[in-house]
């Protein structure tokens, strides 16, 4: 019984109390108003319950939406920065310049059928092109030598093996001459000139006498353990007859027009036109720290001085000649 009493008698005095107290009752009298307007929506609802209930959905509101508007505490630690630092496998990884140095042609390698050869057979009466890669990459090798095979379809006018040579040599010492008769097979057919394949070489080596090669060049790479492949850079590189480093292309694609008038500067006027020679020393300058040419604007300048000067001489000149004509026939005409 005692357990009964006491569970009962909370609720008791609940209700004595909310009988007792005014403002109880009146909240209870505004909800049983409203429910009772949903419930018969013909009845009319007091103003002053309706206003309360909005005053009070209205702070709610109010309060959801400051809630949502008050910033939020940032994430401790670094998170979401990248940290602005060269990994370290890639800190001896680089294409250095060394314009106008001589590269050794004494290097022995091995060409695409595995005949022995030297450098120096592939030099002498024409500009080459030495691309460094390895045959097996996976990705950025054929990048380099897909935008070479593009940028020389580009030049019409200039033949691989008739104006200029392009040495293909493999740093990864493992490749084979099967790789690179295989590799060649593929570019050549892309270049669809013929007898291409006689100033296309594709060449393996030791790794003494790549290593030679690669310093001389400035090539720098590196083995990366992790990933069991080489790190290395994107470019080309044009030569002189004589086996001097003329100029440097960097990246995967290079434009044709300057890749012809590398080819024409680095063969001393040898090859090319008139037209490019012109363009050359007149209209165009090599910028070596973007491997690229850029026009000379002072020397088109000068050019356009000299073009408005020669056409204002000959306009004048025609107008002299002009009127020394106009006064020879009318002074015949006066003695006649």
């Amino acid at each position: 019984m005692s357990a009964v009493n006491d569970s009962a008698t909370p609720s008791l005095c609940h209700s004595e109390r909310s009988a007792s107290d005014p403002a109880q009752r009146e909240s209870e009298r505004e909800v049983d108003l409203s429910r009772r307007a949903v419930e018969e929506p013909g009845e009319s609802v007091p103003c002053h319950a309706v206003s309360r209930h909005s005053h009070l959905i209205a702070l709610a509101l109010l309060l959801i939406t400051a809630l949502n508007a008050f910033p939020q505490a940032a994430p401790k630690g670094d998170l979401g920065q990248v940290p602005n630092t060269r990994p370290s496998i890639l800190q001896n990884v680089s294409i250095d310049q060394h314009l106008n140095a001589q590269i050794p042609l004494d290097l022995n390698f091995l060409d695409e059928h595995g005949q022995p050869v030297q450098l120096r057979q592939y030099f002498g009466d024409k500009p080459v092109i030495i691309t460094m890669v390895y045959y097996t990459c996976p990705m950025l090798c054929s990048q380099v030598l897909a935008g070479l095979t593009a940028a020389l379809n580009g030049m019409r006018e200039f033949d691989v093996g008739r104006e200029f040579n392009v040495v293909t040599v493999s740093f990864d010492p493992r490749d084979t001459p099967q790789a690179a008769l295989e590799t060649k097979d593929r570019y050549v057919k892309r270049y669809r000139r013929a007898g291409s394949d006689q100033g296309w070489h594709f060449l393996v080596g030791k790794k003494d006498q790549i290593d030679a090669l690669a310093q001389a060049l400035g090539f720098r790479y590196v083995w990366d353990p992790e990933s069991k492949q080489y790190a290395h850079g994107s470019g080309i590189m044009l030569l002189t007859p004589d086996g001097r480093i003329a100029q440097y292309r960097f990246g995967i694609e290079y434009a044709p027009h300057e890749l012809r008038l590398g080819l024409v500067e680095a063969s001393k006027g040898k090859i090319g036109s008139l037209v490019d020679t012109l363009l050359l020393y007149y209209c165009y300058h090599y910028d070596p720290r973007q491997g690229k040419y850029g026009l000379a604007i002072f020397n088109i300048l000068r050019l356009s001085a000299l073009a408005t000067i020669l056409v204002l001489g000959g306009f004048l000149l025609i107008m002299f000649r002009r009127e020394r004509s106009v006064a020879r026939l009318t002074r015949w005409s006066r003695a006649s």
